[in-house]
């Protein structure tokens, strides 16, 4: 499956308005992704819960990906990588959107 890696790039990191942004990106994408730090164990990214509780700090590396038997019928490992991408974008925008 792949994996995408990101620095977060919002100054107060993955709280409050960032994560939230990220994980409204993260749901529209309609995949099951994961966001972890490296070596870490991975949260769901499309709880706000989660992603605020794993304290992505300002400057940090996250991975994102999507486990295999959790990607939904009719998608696929193309449209896993695009959405991995958008939203490696979203992590390393300044403000966060």
């Amino acid at each position: 499956m792949p994996e995408h890696r990101a620095i977060v790039a919002a100054e107060i990191g993955l709280h409050a308005r960032a994560a939230a942004v990220f994980v409204r990106e993260v749901t529209a994408t309609g995949l099951p992704v994961t966001i972890r730090k490296p070596g870490q164990h991975s949260v769901d990214a499309r709880s706000l819960l989660e992603v605020m509780t794993e304290d992505f700090g300002h400057g940090c590396e996250v991975v994102l990906s999507v486990a295999g038997e959790a990607l939904p019928p009719g998608r696929s490992l193309d449209d896993v990588a695009i959405a991995l991408k958008a939203l490696t974008a979203v992590l390393e925008a300044v403000e966060g959107r």
